[in-house]
């Protein structure tokens, strides 16, 4: 992964299926557990965020998107 010093944190729409994001929340709250009072202390949307950062950089995005051939047709 890239040196934190490297990163830029960018705010984008990305489309996921319904099952991955219940499947974060449900980790999250796994890992985190319950307060005293039984509420659940997790930021949810950062940890979506989180997620999908570790997935692009053990997925080598950068290398993807240096080949120009992954791109879409831009002309559409």
């Amino acid at each position: 992964m890239a040196d934190s010093k490297d990163l830029l944190e960018v705010h984008v729409n990305v489309n996921i299926p319904a099952s991955a994001l219940t499947a974060i929340v449900e980790n999250a709250k796994q890992i985190t557990g319950a307060d005293a009072s039984g509420k659940y202390r997790v930021d949810t949307a950062a940890m979506v965020g989180e997620m999908i950062s570790r997935f692009l950089a053990q997925n080598d995005f950068e290398g993807y998107v240096q080949d120009i051939n992954n791109f879409p047709d831009a002309s559409v």
